[in-house]
């Protein structure tokens, strides 16, 4: 069948439900997004937080959750969708969602479904150590019937399923374990009867070619030889870029199945993840989620022969995203789950391959399949429309509030493919990519706060990035005059913040700024790199292999690098204070009342001592700047950089570039003897407010700008969007006591950071980011900023559980589960109730979140 000469009216109905551009020339019209709110647009389009446009070919199916995975039955009737928490069924001829079956053991894993022949089976890998199957009865009605467990590394923890596959004929389920580095094969009549196949670091997915061959794809590539440059996943060695530590290898593992052994390593691009056969088994197609290719094996040499790029044009960077495909019934076409564009990226086949277009999909298509008439498409959008859960009233919106969606899409002619690839283009501001040049500005006279032409150099020599942890922007800047606030969902106001107000009101307020993510094991991704890997966007089941906050994963971060190599790679100077660090405190259990005790009296009988997490910031780190902990004051932190900045005053070298992390806001609850949560706000408050005030009493104010965002927005309510977030823009050019409803994310905070040191973007993301120039004038203002004290005590603590009664007693109970070792490693609905009673009130309810009840 020739895909690409369907009649063009059969596609009216997508046509129809796509935007309708403004006649102006592409050339001509700028894409910016104005004073848009992330949601739902006029126009039937969505804006999303990593500044992109979501219109969608066509029918949607929205999933509460985030869908990974999908699976079709052999009549084509039903569609199995692998939710983050539940087993969903759709039934396709009139789109409803028949059935949500709840995990019974633990959340999904990243990959993973598979049916019996006859489709009245689902075989299912969640988050942990099990294989779960559900069987269909002649109502289209699922059950949990039983449960595989499935052996624990010899490292320790979880195995972590991933991708599976089912040879009924052999009664054999194989089924990649992420941290075992092997292929179990399970016996299904005897489960317990297990064999482990040694294969590659953290293998994904699994395909059958015969029931006597398979291959796995390894997301972390080869196993190490001794000497050669590795760093921890999940505690495996994984091979590594020497100069950034980020992990730099991927491999298939050809498995010879009546051996049961790894025959063959093959070499593919990083990230190897979904895999699709050709229809005569003779070619395989490997999507390489961090290189941005698919690498084609030839089955029968297991040798590569082809390497196809998903960029429609050379010149585009690094940002695609390959995470998953298809291919037609006649192995003509490609379709390929282009996750960060958005998009389903067309390609014919054959020598040599070529880009025939794309397919506009709602946020991060992580699975793709295709019907057996090649006439229909259908794929799991992950984060689909954003965080918009419907579930959710008018009280306010929160972060986690995932709302994925499943695109059915009949498959395009030509026309209307070529009509799709412009919007998706357009969705993605393709445009601007195309026409935006380096901005490497050596020699250059015209002096602005930011260049954006190459004849500019930038006033600033210096940037100050501090990244805190986990308020939206109502949660504290809510009451704030003259701005989109909603004062009822305040909890760390004015007295509480007196600094946070006093910046907003003394420079630039945006009420319109937004973390692209949604917490911190892809939040400081987003802050670090303007980008977040396939290997994170599909752990929201449960971040079992790691939660990369600091890090402690190779595995989890872009091929583009971080932003400090950025700086590093074009000769700036670069210090860390706190980003990817490990707090060692002396002496071993120390508590916060004590090190706080200590530093205030100056004693220094306990010290703060850094480690990198990642080695290669060893050289940069400072080493008494703690990284996150909620033991550690950020008074502490405040006094090692404050230490630091004399010397740069002393020296004249105060560094180019500076990320700090300043974490207190994050809170420890109500856990008893640790800071009230508005202490530990005040805490953090009053840090940001000295470190402004030392650097704009310093030398070098009139040379630097300060940017402060969250990483993240936790599940904090905000009655705009979940990722609303707090943030600040502070320089001597910063635009004065004016409020700005622009709409930025942290994507165009780090394009800005890069063309004022004059450095080129790291991926298409930033690339396409336009920087934040409304936050600017041309006047300087030198005037500095004075911090202002605290009202709220510093070391205030909460009480003891015996001097607790009813929902408050409940409540410290609640504090105590929660693991505050790591970032986020709590449960984020329950930690924000009980931030919202300890500040609001015990008798004043939470807003409503529909289908959930108070305790």
């Amino acid at each position: 069948m020739n895909y690409l000469k369907f009649n063009t009216a059969r596609f009216i109905i997508i046509l129809i439900s796509l935007s309708v551009f403004s006649s102006v020339s592409v050339a001509q019209k700028k894409n910016t997004f104005g004073n848009k709110q992330v949601g739902p647009q006029p126009d039937g389009s969505i804006l999303v937080p990593s500044n992109q446009l979501i219109r969608p070919a066509g029918l949607q199916v929205n999933i509460h959750g985030r869908p990974v995975d999908l699976a079709l039955s052999p009549d084509g009737k039903l569609l199995f969708v692998k939710n983050m928490s539940s087993l969903d069924l759709v039934r396709v001829d009139d789109k409803t969602i028949l059935q949500s079956l709840p995990y019974k053991h633990s959340g999904a894993s990243f990959t993973g479904i598979c049916l019996s022949t006859n489709g009245r089976r689902v075989f299912v890998t969640n988050a942990t150590n099990r294989i779960d199957i559900a069987t269909v009865d002649d109502n289209n009605s699922m059950h949990w019937s039983d449960s595989i467990m499935l052996p624990k590394p010899a490292i320790g923890g979880y195995p972590v399923p991933g991708g599976i596959a089912f040879d009924e004929t052999a009664n054999k389920i194989y089924v990649t374990l992420s941290r075992s580095n092997s292929l179990a094969v399970v016996t299904a009549n005897d489960p317990k009867e297990i064999i482990q196949i040694p294969v590659g670091i953290a293998p994904y997915g699994v395909i059958l070619v015969t029931p006597h061959k398979a291959y796995v794809s390894n997301w972390g590539g080869r196993r190490p030889h001794k000497a050669e440059s590795t760093y921890n996943t999940s505690g495996s060695q994984v091979l590594v870029d020497p100069k950034t530590g980020i992990a730099n290898d991927g491999t298939i593992s050809v498995i010879d199945l009546d051996r049961n052994t790894e025959e063959k390593s093959i070499e593919v691009g990083l990230h190897p993840a979904g895999m699709v056969l050709s229809p005569s088994h003779d070619k395989l197609y490997v999507a390489c989620a961090n290189s941005d290719l698919i690498s084609v094996i030839d089955t029968k040499s297991d040798l590569i022969i082809d390497t196809i790029s998903v960029h429609f044009q050379k010149d585009i960077p690094f940002g695609s995203a390959p995470n998953a495909l298809t291919i037609s019934p006649d192995g003509k076409y490609l379709f390929v789950a282009n996750g960060t564009e958005n998009a389903l990226c067309v390609i014919q086949t054959g020598s040599p391959a070529r880009i025939l277009g794309l397919i506009p999909t709602a946020w991060y298509p992580g699975s793709v399949l295709m019907d057996s008439t090649g006439s229909t498409l259908y794929v799991a959008n992950v984060k689909g429309i954003g965080s918009r859960n419907q579930k959710t009233n008018s009280s306010g919106f929160n972060s986690h509030d995932h709302e994925g969606t499943i695109s059915i899409i009949p498959v395009p002619g030509k026309k209307a493919l070529a009509d799709m690839t412009q919007i998706v283009h357009r969705n993605n501001s393709y445009v601007q990519m195309l026409a935006k040049t380096k901005l490497r500005t050596n020699g250059a006279r015209v002096k602005v706060p930011v260049p954006v032409s190459p004849n500019q150099t930038s006033v600033f020599k210096h940037v100050v990035y501090i990244i805190k942890e986990n308020r939206t922007y109502d949660q504290v800047l809510g009451d704030m005059p003259r701005a989109n606030g909603d004062s009822s969902l305040v909890e760390f106001g004015k007295h509480i913040s007196p600094n946070h107000h006093s910046l907003a009101a003394s420079f630039v307020l945006m009420d319109n700024f937004n973390c692209s993510g949604v917490l911190s094991a892809d939040g400081h991704q987003w802050t670090d790199e303007a980008y977040v890997t396939d290997y994170l966007e599909k752990s929201f089941g449960d971040f079992t292999r790691s939660y990369p906050y600091d890090g402690d994963d190779a595995l989890a971060y872009a091929s583009s690098g971080f932003i400090w190599d950025n700086v590093l790679a074009h000769g700036l100077t670069f210090r860390d204070y706190g980003e990817f660090v490990k707090t060692i405190i002396e002496p071993e259990g120390a508590t916060f009342p004590a090190i706080y005790k200590d530093l205030q009296s100056g004693q220094n009988k306990i010290r703060i001592h850094a480690k990198a997490n990642l080695e290669q910031l060893d050289p940069y780190i400072c080493p008494d700047y703690a990284g996150f902990t909620t033991t550690v004051p950020d008074a502490s932190r405040v006094k090692a950089f404050l230490k630091e900045l004399k010397g740069y005053e002393k020296n004249n070298d105060l560094p180019n570039f500076i990320i700090m992390e300043l974490p207190n806001d994050h809170t420890s609850g109500t856990r008893p003897g640790w800071p009230t949560p508005q202490a530990a706000v005040a805490d953090n408050d009053l840090a940001l407010g000295r470190i402004v005030d030392a650097i704009s009493h310093s030398k070098f104010w009139k040379e630097t700008c300060i940017f402060v965002t969250e990483d993240d927005p936790q599940a904090g309510l905000d009655h705009v969007d979940g990722h609303r977030t707090v943030d600040f823009v502070i320089s001597p050019y910063t635009k004065r006591r004016k409020v700005l409803s622009t709409y930025y994310s942290q994507i165009n905070m780090v394009r800005t950071m890069e063309n004022i040191l004059g450095l080129p973007p790291m991926n298409q993301l930033d690339l396409t980011a336009e920087p934040m120039l409304d936050c600017f004038t041309s006047q300087p203002d030198f005037t500095p900023y004075n911090f202002v004290k605290n009202n709220i005590p510093l070391d205030r603590l909460n009480p003891s559980l015996d001097n607790l009664l009813g929902a408050q007693l409940y409540w410290a109970k609640k504090s105590l589960e929660q693991d505050l070792d790591d970032a986020d490693r709590i449960d984020d609905d329950v930690f924000n109730r009980i931030i919202w009673h300890a500040v609001k009130g015990y008798d004043r309810p939470y807003p409503v979140i529909k289908g959930r009840e108070e305790k």
